[in-house]
């Protein structure tokens, strides 16, 4: 059975109170195209006034391009939201730690705070005391236990 120091038992705990604001962070930076989507349905079904037009303009084309990228967007966002969220999760439990570390290497992409917290992640992650308490198996009934 791996013993953690205080440090490294802090440590987890804040980065998986820091990965659920960075989630909730992403999940509202993500829901922002929502203004392009309703713009992009506005062009498609006609109630968005554009004035006249040139000769062989579709607006519903534009709006269709709206609606896309916009969807995109928001379902790229929240679903690294929710990888961000797991991770942190698992974090707590210390448990999953390849998708800990795939999540953290992801978050680098997202300057300035995900940049942050995932290097800081990926350094708590690859100390060999650390990686230890994710790979005990005993360790983790016994925390399944106390957290029911």
């Amino acid at each position: 059975m791996t013993i953690l120091t205080a440090q490294d038992e802090e440590h987890l705990r804040l980065l998986a109170l820091f990965h659920n604001v960075v989630a909730g962070l992403g999940v509202l930076f993500s829901l922002f195209p929502l203004l392009h989507l309703g713009m992009g349905l506005m062009l498609v079904t006609g109630t968005f006034d554009i004035g006249e037009q040139p000769k062989g303009y579709q607006p519903a084309f534009m709006g269709w391009f709206f609606i896309a990228f916009s969807l995109a967007w928001i379902i790229a966002g929240l679903t690294t939201s929710v990888c961000i969220f797991l991770a942190g999760r698992h974090l707590r439990r210390r448990e999953r730690h390849m998708f800990c570390v795939v999540t953290a290497g992801v978050m680098c992409a997202f300057a300035p705070f995900g940049t942050v917290l995932g290097v800081f992640t990926l350094l708590v992650l690859h100390r060999p005391a650390v990686k230890a308490a994710f790979a005990a198996p005993e360790a983790a009934e016994a925390r399944q236990a106390q957290a029911r």
